[in-house]
């Protein structure tokens, strides 16, 4: 597995931070969830972080998706990070925008992977998901991409970065960055999460 390689500023050591607490880390999986196999899964078991679930990851409605991110955050007894891939991260930046006050509980987010609901084949696929939010997000934020992202091409990924004030991360070759990338454990991706 390839290392990171990061862009902008230079990543924190990950033991730098103070340690997060598991019931405090939340899994936000892109459209049709994350299967065992997938990296968000594997951290689940792992580390015992929980995953937002939602109603219908079938048939995502951007409206619907938010309500269920706001609730877990403002019930959330401290404040949360969010672990979001693909349809996740347009989420979490769409929220943020619309939910400032509520943004404020979130500690940190690790964004990997954004799909680009803009491009025609997410669009049809995904109605009600574009455009993507482009404002700077109210907390630290961290962004993965991959070169060969099909959902998502590296300039699109750092503009992303860029317009939500996030570190880019650059993962290298690794397709969507899910259960195809055989990332297992990502080790390296917990690493940059440990940073938040």
């Amino acid at each position: 597995m390839q290392v990171p390689r990061e862009t902008g500023d230079a990543c924190a050591a990950a033991t730098a931070g103070a340690a997060l607490n598991a019931e405090d880390i939340w899994l936000l999986p892109g459209w049709q969830d994350s299967d065992a196999d997938h990296w968000q899964s594997h951290w689940e078991r792992r580390h015992g972080y929980r995953r937002l679930e939602q109603n219908d990851w079938q048939r995502p409605l951007r409206g619907d998706w938010s309500a269920r991110l706001q609730d877990t955050v403002l019930d959330a007894p401290r404040p949360v990070v969010l672990v979001a891939h693909s349809l996740g991260c347009v989420l979490v930046a769409w929220w943020a925008a619309h939910s400032p006050q509520a943004a404020s509980k979130v500690r940190g987010a690790l964004l990997v992977a954004p799909g680009d609901t803009e491009l025609p084949h997410l669009r049809e696929q995904l109605p009600g998901w574009a455009p993507v939010a482009m404002r700077s997000l109210p907390f630290p934020a961290i962004v993965v991409g991959s070169s060969n992202d099909i959902h998502c091409s590296p300039q699109r990924t750092q503009a992303m970065a860029q317009a939500w004030g996030a570190r880019l991360v650059d993962a290298g070759a690794l397709g969507h960055i899910n259960s195809a990338s055989a990332l297992g454990s990502w080790d390296s991706g917990h690493a940059l999460l440990q940073t938040l």
